[in-house]
């Protein structure tokens, strides 16, 4: 194992939980008789949790706050890039069967489901490193706030071990605890993970199938209307100061009368009420919003999440990507940009390591000493008007 320097803010963390961390043992124990009266036996919960300790970066990971807010050009300009849309259209034709079934068994349709699988995790590349007994075990015993609620969460971990669907080694995924390929907490797998391949349980894991099954059948229970669209891009008027969000949902004359068109210029349509989405502000892309807007919404609970699953399912089936303007002269960088911009700073000596395509901490820093020599605000973010710098003074 490599040793690794702890942070400041982690040596802070440390001692600020001591005393939450001494009781930790106690707290375990104390789990293993709640996990019993859920049908946990003590062999499964004793071979899961020996040697299971608090790790202190989960608090971390709770307690920080984002160093860079996400502008939503940048949340898009990742999630929904051209890497993306090629790599999905593979994996459909790939998997064409499994998304075929799970679409006529559940009534949502096969590009709404590749899009959550590629956003949650690139397709089944990236499920997380975690290891859920341990982070949720943390944040059900130590965590400042919310603790009940993983507590549940590591119970329901343990109780899809022991009804076998998965072994315990096989529990990584978020510092969260959301895991496998389309990324279920432990409840909502317990909840809503079916078996899609026809070998008696479910592995959102290892088959794809059951993970496709189980994200339709999560997007069934959240109300998706078969047939119907997430919604579509509109033009509002200058000056636009209506109601705005998914929430107050209104008739489509009520649109039309407050000026509100679609991108091409053709009138409303669409079957019952929409909300009018607007995630960059009056002078951003608009987009009027649907039921199945609603259900995207469901599985994450961010309107840029569900933006992103309802772009890329666009995408997925050959329709065009936003088309409105971003109110920003500084565009967001695909994976393909942020990984180039990664190769010109290794190039200018910063010690970055491997260039791909992640953002961490130690690339905004070399962005941000970057953009303070050439006299601009050291932001730290990858976009484009570095990345045009950096290849204009090579």
């Amino acid at each position: 194992m490599i040793a690794r320097v702890l942070s400041v803010s982690l040596i802070g963390l440390l001692v600020a939980s001591a005393p939450a961390f001494a009781d930790f043992r106690t707290c375990v124990n104390e789990l293993r008789g709640e996990a019993a009266r859920k049908g946990v036996s003590g062999a499964i919960f004793d071979r899961t949790m020996t040697g299971v300790q608090p790790d202190p970066k989960v608090i971390e990971a709770l307690q920080s706050q984002p160093e860079f807010k996400t502008p939503i050009w940048d949340y898009l300009a990742v999630l929904v890039d051209e890497q993306k849309v090629s790599e999905g259209r593979a994996m459909m034709a790939r998997h064409a069967g499994a998304l075929s079934a799970a679409e006529k068994r559940y009534g949502v349709d096969r590009f709404t489901i590749a899009a959550v699988w590629g956003v949650e995790s690139d397709y089944g590349k990236l499920t997380g490193r975690w290891f859920l007994p341990q982070a949720l075990s943390t944040l059900a015993c130590t965590a400042p706030r919310r603790r009940d609620y993983f507590r549940g969460e590591l119970l329901a971990a343990l109780q899809i071990v022991q009804r076998g669907d998965l072994p315990a080694d096989k529990l990584f995924g978020s510092w969260a605890g959301a895991f496998g390929q389309t990324q279920f907490m432990p409840s909502t797998y317990l909840r809503l993970g079916v078996d899609g391949d026809g070998d008696g349980r479910s592995n959102l894991v290892d088959s794809v199938p059951d993970a496709l099954h189980s994200t339709a059948n999560f997007m069934a229970k959240a109300g998706w209307v078969t047939g119907a669209r997430w919604g579509y891009e509109v033009r509002v008027p200058p000056g636009y100061s209506g109601p705005s969000g998914r929430r107050p949902k209104q008739e489509f004359p009520a649109w039309s009368a407050r000026g509100v068109k679609r991108f091409d210029g053709g009138a409303l349509t669409g079957n019952g009420e929409a909300g009018l989405l607007m995630p960059a502000g009056a002078n951003g892309p608009a987009f009027l919003v649907f039921k199945n807007y609603d259900a995207a919404y469901s599985y994450n609970g961010a309107d840029s999440y569900a933006l992103a699953i309802s772009l890329l399912s666009d995408r997925l089936r050959g329709q065009p990507g936003v088309r409105g303007a971003w109110p920003t002269d500084d565009r967001g960088l695909s994976r393909a940009e942020r990984k180039e911009l990664q190769e010109w700073l290794l190039r200018r000596g910063y010690a970055i390591g491997e260039a791909d395509g992640a953002i961490g901490t130690i690339t905004r820093r070399a962005i941000a000493d970057y953009q303070g020599k050439l006299g601009l605000g050291q932001d730290g973010r990858a976009g484009g008007r570095v990345l045009d710098a950096l290849r204009a003074n090579r």
